[in-house]
């Protein structure tokens, strides 16, 4: 396992003989974790594992993967990686998860994902907005705080974050202050009068956060759970592109959304927006922009 740092090694194969898995490993190579964190395939005689980890992670930060990854699995509505272990940082040992090892496809069933996802939206369990706890999208802070009310919810918990932590990394113009504070408080005017109760969702459900089994079956990753309307999860997935005609339709033939829906998108695209340009600094500026003069002038 020489491909591994010194620091993660032993006690990456301490917790995994603790997992039940005491190796040896063999190190395959490495692979794409996001532009956060370190990745590589581990296999042993007793199967293939995923490994990622950060030595510098944020707090709490896999703990809250696993704890989306399990209330996903949990629905028993799409696949998602088994969780095998994880750790948190101690003393110079980084951070890490380890997850079943998911032999990745060039393709999965854009019909069986738009069922399925339409299904996992359908999962019953909770009547209140938010989650037990707050996690991350991308390195950003998620807010969960529970609340009854969803565009509230909206307001506090999505979009005057976004606008807060853009002022203070200098992102926020008066001009573009202005018009994003009179958008949050006028917001029911736009997500108001919607039939609608708190379905699960993945939180982060962009193209590269869908890898194919073996046997083309759709998998998700990276999620950032909380229970909201999935009218805003349904709307991030066209922000990027990478989901098909076939995936709208099929999501549509199983739960079909309520007309209108396609103003509240920008809408919910906006915090992703926000939160693309807090990450990635003002190439974003002029979507979020445009998203703002589209409703407030």
């Amino acid at each position: 396992m020489s491909d591994l740092p010194s620091a993660l090694k032993s006690v990456f194969e301490q917790t995994m003989e603790e997992a039940g898995d005491p190796g040896p490993f063999e190190v395959l190579g490495r692979v794409g974790g996001g532009c956060i964190n370190h990745a590589t395939h581990v296999r042993s005689t007793k199967g293939d594992y995923f490994l990622k980890w950060n030595n510098d992670p944020l707090p709490g930060m896999f703990a809250a993967e696993v704890f989306g990854l399990k209330l996903l699995t949990d629905s028993q509505t799409v696949r998602i990686p088994a969780v095998v272990t994880v750790k948190d940082q101690a003393e110079s040992a980084p951070a890490f998860l380890v997850l079943e090892w998911i032999p990745n496809r060039t393709t999965y069933s854009q019909t069986l994902l738009g069922e399925q996802l339409a299904v996992l939206h359908q999962t019953p369990g909770e009547t209140r907005y938010g989650l037990e706890m707050d996690n991350y999208i991308g390195s950003s802070d998620q807010f969960n705080e529970w609340e009854t009310d969803w565009v509230a919810f909206f307001q506090t918990r999505r979009l005057y974050p976004q606008m807060e932590l853009a002022i203070g990394n200098g992102l926020m113009p008066a001009h573009r202050r202005k018009k994003l504070e009179t958008l949050i408080e006028k917001l029911e005017n736009w997500l108001g009068g919607v039939q609608r109760k708190p379905s699960l969702l993945h939180g982060d459900l962009w193209g590269g956060n869908v890898i194919a089994g073996s046997d083309g079956e759709p998998v998700l990753i990276d999620p950032a759970v909380y229970w909201g309307d999935r009218e805003a999860e349904v709307a991030f997935t066209g922000m990027f592109g990478g989901f098909t005609d076939t995936f709208y339709k099929a999501y549509q033939h199983v739960y079909p959304l309520q007309a209108g829906y396609e103003d509240r998108f920008k809408i919910y695209n906006l915090y992703h927006l926000l939160n693309h340009l807090n990450l990635f600094g003002g190439g974003y500026a002029a979507d979020v922009d445009a998203t703002l003069a589209y409703f407030v002038g």
